[in-house]
């Protein structure tokens, strides 16, 4: 009864945490935590919202379908969008803290509002699709796909940190089991976070999809076997996260939220010492080839830079080499290309500390992040 009351408790299935516009609507008080904030808003054609972000700094997501943003009255941002998560990388807009924000759809669409509590107030801009890092994570059965839109040194928040993964159906990810509840300077820190699931259907199923979490002895002792459907979400507060685990057949999306009381914005991560191991099998796996589902798209007009299309691994490599990391200040609010082609920024800035404790790290690997 326990283990059942834990999971009631941290899986949040479809449609139990909608309010209003919003499909989901999770945050701070509604976790029991400090610091992170998702909402997944619908809106029908020409409809709009308006939200004041109150302490909170957020991005605006497209899952399908394309939208205006506007903050405090400014110049619109128009995002392109795309069809659904399984078919392409999309833009996104940052608004800061202290804003009323204005978000509307001609044709329509649902829109992931992924948020933080913040000190800083940043200004808004737009983060163009062709400037998102696609990387290829893991090799063999654990291979899968990131798209590091909102990842400390890729994109600047406050404290606000937010990644896209996509596992093939059959594979798993998040994987090894890997947490960041507890601040050790240099080699873990504390972010709570959200895992929000879409699941492809196949053969006139909807699909599903398992997520486990164990107790680390630290926090809450959350533990949590969970099977996912599309629009279920999972908070974990803390504890050995992984694996995500996609039903052969059905492609798993997860969109991970994260923020923590650090003074620093980086994500660093302990491997859980009994799986740590299998990283140091992926260089000798060849990666699925069914990745990447899809690569950042071009942009219109700019040199293309090595290897701009985002983390590709030779055969039998680790997999999991680093895409260029952007930087997120380079927007205007001027109207984007649609999302067609890609290339990469010219000047690309130093990233922020991203590393795992404790554990060997395959060759050629982002250190420590197991997405």
């Amino acid at each position: 009864m326990t283990s059942e009351r834990r999971d009631t408790e941290f899986h949040i299935r479809a449609q139990d945490a909608a309010d209003g516009p919003y499909e989901l609507d999770i945050d701070p008080d509604r976790a029991g935590w400090g610091h992170s904030s998702l909402r997944v808003l619908r809106l029908p054609p020409g409809g709009s919202h308006t939200f004041a972000t109150g302490d909170s700094e957020w991005i605006v997501l497209p899952l399908n379908g394309g939208c205006t943003v506007t903050a405090d009255g400014g110049a619109p941002f128009e995002l392109a969008g795309r069809k659904d998560v399984f078919s392409g990388v999309t833009d996104f807009a940052y608004v800061p803290r202290d804003a009323e924000v204005v978000i509307s759809s001609a044709a329509g669409g649902r829109f992931a509002l992924t948020g933080a509590r913040c000190t800083r107030r940043l200004p808004a801009r737009y983060g163009p699709a062709s400037g998102v890092p696609v990387e290829l994570r893991g090799t063999g059965n654990c291979s899968r796909q990131v798209n590091n839109f909102g990842a400390a040194g890729v994109f600047e928040c406050d404290k606000l940190i937010a990644v896209e993964v996509l596992t093939p159906g059959g594979n798993w990810s998040s994987y090894p089991p890997h947490k960041h509840d507890e601040s050790r300077p240099g080699e873990e820190s504390e972010l709570e976070e959200i895992y929000y699931f879409e699941i492809a259907a196949a053969h006139g199923s909807a699909g599903l999809g398992y997520q486990r979490v164990t107790p680390s002895g630290n926090g809450r002792g959350t533990d949590v076997l969970a099977e996912v459907r599309s629009g279920d979400a999972v908070l974990i507060p803390d504890g050995w996260h992984g694996p995500s685990i996609a039903a052969p057949g059905h492609d798993m999306y997860y969109l991970n939220v994260m923020a923590g009381p650090g003074a620093e914005r980086a994500w660093l991560i302990c491997d859980h010492p009994d799986h740590g191991w299998i990283r140091g099998t992926w260089p000798d796996r060849p990666v699925d080839p069914r990745l990447p589902l899809y690569d950042a798209p071009q942009a219109s007009g700019t040199r293309a830079a090595p290897e701009a299309s985002g983390a590709r691994a030779a055969p039998g490599g680790s997999g999991t080499r680093a895409a260029p990391e952007v930087s997120g200040n380079l927007a205007t609010p001027e109207a984007p290309e649609a999302p067609e082609a890609s290339e990469t920024p010219d000047t690309l800035p130093p990233a922020d500390t991203l590393q795992a404790a404790d554990t060997p790290q395959a060759p050629d690997a982002p250190a420590g992040d197991p997405r």
